[in-house]
């Protein structure tokens, strides 16, 4: 209901709710998966209720249809007992509805119980007319994002990947942690298993990060791999030098500022971070107030960063402002909250946050544009775009940048000769972080 009425993200809600309400392990993960699992699967339940009820979910009442869809996802997609879901439903009615919405949901879910999974399945696919609708239905993805994927996919020549991806998306993924260089070690994190790319990334085996002291104490921390490999590509494009200046110019909440401080540090470069809202540059002062000389973290407007500091930075990443569409694995209600028009607002603010950043950058620094979202208009054509603006910058070959820093090679598609990598959930393993190293010339 929070995500619904106050856009909580339940990534970062639900963990507190969890720990204020001491549940045991085992109750901890159901209530996680009543919660990622009904907010994933929106799309597909909607569709289901809407042909038990006999009406449109739009005619429902919201706290009655939070209700319904949480009771689908049991019936439909756990093994909790269909008589003990459907009573539980009908208690949360009363605690939220009439007496009259108590009875609807009863009928509701009674109906759906009649039929198996699978019936309700067919019945539901009976009403798509091509097949991005089909996808969009049965993976419960909105259609634009079903569509955009597509695009973005058949630019790699890897269009029968799609469903693999919505697939992919639909499952929670393993925590992944990073080691930062200099203060922790891969050893030190217990219960996990080195992970496949990163040098300093690790897969949890489960239980709670927060519990080991390295994660305790901030050396090591939370943070996808494609997250650590956007950071990397930057720092190891080229060796450093002391006294290089690198700036994180959207550095909010601060996880790839951590770990470009710790190569800071390491190779004897100076990092400053920046964020434009006093909240979020708070947070990055928390991340990276485990380094016993702290970065400076500066509280300004990105797109006027290249007109107040020009070539004053040897590196710069620049992780944009995006939809997100890259992390719906971990963000589940962000593929109904956001729009279209969403990507179109976006892609100016993108454009002049990279234009700032190039203006900032000293000739012959290297910049690495990020974005995690594999959406065309958010990375290839944003590059694009600044590239026939501006005079002496270059891409720089990612692939090949990060074929020196990864594990194991990437498996990447046809478009990264143009000089990025784009990452995949379900190819590597990562959020679809999208990576592109530029040059400023001498």
């Amino acid at each position: 209901m929070a995500v619904r009425e106050t856009d909580a993200y339940a990534n970062l809600l639900l963990p507190v709710k969890l720990e204020r309400a001491r549940l045991n392990p085992q109750d901890a993960a159901l209530a996680t998966e009543l919660t990622y699992g009904t907010l994933r699967q929106q799309g597909y339940y909607d569709a289901v209720i809407e042909l038990a009820a006999g009406r449109s979910t739009d005619e429902i009442d919201s706290p009655i249809l939070d209700v319904l869809r949480l009771g689908t996802h049991q019936l439909l997609s756990m093994r909790v007992a269909q008589h003990a879901a459907v009573d539980e439903a009908v208690s949360l009615a009363k605690e939220v509805g009439s007496r009259s919405a108590t009875g609807f949901v009863n009928g509701v879910l009674r109906t759906i119980t009649r039929s198996e999974p699978s019936a309700w399945h067919d019945r539901v696919m009976a009403k798509p007319r091509n097949d991005d609708e089909r996808l969009s239905l049965e993976h419960s993805h909105p259609l634009w994002i079903v569509r955009a994927f597509r695009q973005a996919l058949a630019a790699e020549g890897r269009e029968e990947d799609l469903e693999d991806l919505l697939i992919a998306d639909n499952f929670a993924p393993r925590v992944s942690l990073v080691a930062l260089p200099g203060l922790a070690t891969i050893s030190e994190i217990r219960g996990t298993q080195k992970a496949k790319y990163s040098p300093y990334a690790a897969l949890s085996d489960g239980g709670d990060p927060a519990l080991w002291p390295a994660v305790h104490e901030g050396r090591a921390r939370v943070q996808d791999e494609g997250s650590q490999l956007a950071a990397l590509a930057l720092s190891r494009a080229r060796p450093v030098v002391a006294g290089e200046r690198w700036l994180d110019l959207c550095a909010g909440p601060g996880g790839k500022a951590a770990l470009l401080a710790a190569e800071a540090r390491e190779g004897g470069a100076i990092l400053v971070a920046n964020e434009i809202t006093p909240a979020r540059a708070e947070l990055v002062r928390r991340a990276l107030a485990v380094f016993p000389d702290p970065p400076q973290v500066l509280v300004q407007d990105g797109t006027l960063f290249g007109e107040r500091m020009p070539q004053q930075f040897d590196r710069i990443l620049l992780d944009a402002p995006c939809t997100g569409l890259g992390a719906l694995r971990r963000r589940p209600e962000a593929r109904w909250r956001k729009q279209p028009s969403d990507v179109a607002e976006l892609s100016g603010l993108q454009i002049a946050l990279l234009e700032s950043g190039l203006a900032a950058l000293k000739p012959g620094g290297i910049l690495a544009y990020v974005t995690c979202s594999p959406h065309l208009a958010e990375t290839k054509v944003i590059v694009e775009t600044v590239l026939r603006r501006a005079d002496g910058v270059s891409r720089v070959d990612t692939a090949a940048v990060l074929a020196g820093v990864t594990k194991r090679e990437l498996e990447l598609g046809e478009s990264s000769g143009d000089g990025h990598v784009q990452l995949w959930p379900h190819r590597h393993g990562t959020d679809a972080m999208f990576i592109c190293l530029l040059e400023k010339s001498l």
